[in-house]
């Protein structure tokens, strides 16, 4: 096969070249802009474009297929030619499934939870000594990449996004992927700019229930409300297996399952983290592990690349990283420190950096989410906004939209660090939340400072 990627400095598209390429496939690319790891990565593997731009010499009737990358847009001249030329072009989430065909897809889904449920069954997995394949959006330890698809492995764990396939494409990923075993975590309104309407959004987790293969399963949150009306309506003739928060314990700030009569110490914490653990436990042993092993294996695992990482603590303070910046992730991640260390107080630190929480219209859907947070501060660039080319919001907007008058509103980054570093920090736990980088603030060099 000779495939050539448009737009391949993605973190994901660019682990899929990369794949393919270890696959045995004619592998090229192109992109306007590639940051690292991924521009590493490519140059390492023969993969880098040498030079930056989209060019319509790179489409050529030698092609057997064109990958168009999410951040390509539709009036790209690759994608144009590629179009004229009548060459097949595949979404990142169809061509997964175009290498996968054969084999038994795990597809993870839901609005929170994806890639920490994603990377326990992989975790899981590579522990029993099974082969597989996998598509993840976080690195995680002792896997050299987050995609492999392999001639050989007759399983493929997929974290399965509800976001759009591509600027071709409009429908959401997870539609691509008809899994034989399909998890369903939690519905909370994501992604306004493509589903401004909240019904819209909530349907395409039932078009996603609809593709379960025959004699499938679909895996389900019965805490969540949403999940469970979704359930209700699937006429999809499916196996289904409903999970909850398992019993458990906290000793010496360690949370601990019960499994026959002993106590199983984790390495995670948070009751989402317990109710993303019971889905990875049946999803495995539908793959064939038994319960026993899954415990047994589960005790190492460390979560995914930030996803509420303990980046560095000491005997009083312990400050943690994690990706939250939905409404329901950031109440789920604030109330698991504070739960977890209920003797120390916790100041949380919340980027709001994506469309959807950027946007004014949706900043209300914030309301309470940081209420467990003895500090709560929220920061944002007024860069990042006009990029996004949204209208400008201020303290005002953001103090309303998360209902606590007593929110500290940041839109410097420097400010922040001092504001963090002024701080005592005796039996006090620092949360920090973002999907970006608080404007290029460094996290390692902060925490060091502070323990």
């Amino acid at each position: 096969m000779n495939i050539h990627f448009i737009a391949i400095g993605g973190a994901i598209m660019h682990a899929l070249a990369l794949s393919m390429k270890e696959k045995g496939y004619q592998v090229s690319g192109s992109d306007d802009l590639i940051f690292d790891p991924a521009k590493n990565n490519l140059e390492k593997a023969g993969l880098l474009p040498k030079e930056y731009g989209f060019f319509e010499e790179n489409i050529h009737e030698g092609l057997d297929a064109v990958i168009l990358g999410m951040h390509a847009r539709k009036d790209n001249i690759e994608l144009i030619k590629a179009q004229k030329l009548g060459i097949k072009i595949y979404s990142f989430p169809e061509y997964v499934y175009e290498n996968s065909k054969d084999k038994k897809r795990i597809v993870v889904s839901g609005s929170h939870g994806k890639t920490s449920i994603t990377s326990m069954i992989m975790h899981v997995l590579q522990y029993a000594g099974l082969e597989f394949d996998y598509v993840v959006g976080s690195q995680l330890k002792g896997f050299r990449t987050n995609v492999k698809i392999s001639n050989t492995a007759p399983i493929i764990v997929i974290e399965g996004d509800e976001y759009l396939s591509s600027a071709i494409h409009y429908e959401p990923k997870f539609l691509s992927y008809k899994p034989h075993i399909a998890i369903m975590t939690g519905i909370a309104w994501d992604h306004i700019n493509v589903f401004p309407v909240y019904e819209d959004y909530v349907k395409q987790f039932l078009l996603f229930a609809e593709t379960i293969e025959k004699n499938g399963v679909l895996i389900y949150n019965e805490e969540d409300s949403e999940v469970c009306r979704v359930e209700k309506m699937i006429q999809n003739p499916i196996r289904k297996t409903a999970y909850k928060t398992p019993e458990f314990v906290i000793e010496e700030d360690v949370s601990q399952l019960f499994f026959e009569g002993k106590k199983i110490p984790l390495k995670v914490i948070g009751t989402h983290n317990l109710q993303n653990l019971m889905s990875a436990k049946y999803a495995c042993i539908e793959a064939g592990i038994s319960e026993a092993v899954f415990y047994e294996a589960i005790q190492s695992f460390e979560g995914a690349l930030n996803r509420l990482n303990l980046i560095a603590k000491n005997n009083h303070t312990a400050i943690y990283k994690d990706f939250a910046h939905s409404p329901s992730k950031l109440t789920a991640t604030v109330t698991a420190v504070k739960k977890q260390y209920k003797s120390r107080k916790l100041v949380a630190v919340m980027e709001l950096h994506t469309y959807s929480s950027l946007n004014k219209d949706f900043l209300h859907e914030y309301a309470h989410s940081m209420d467990e947070a003895d500090e709560a501060i929220v920061f944002f660039s007024p860069t990042i906004v006009a990029l996004k080319k949204l209208p400008t919001i201020d303290e005002n907007d953001i103090r309303k939209g998360f209902e606590r008058e007593n929110i500290m509103v940041l839109s410097d980054k420097n400010e922040l660090e001092n504001i963090l570093l002024s701080k005592d920090w005796t039996d006090k736990n620092l949360l920090m939340m973002s999907s970006g980088n608080f404007d290029g603030l460094d996290l390692k060099a902060l925490s060091e400072k502070i323990v």
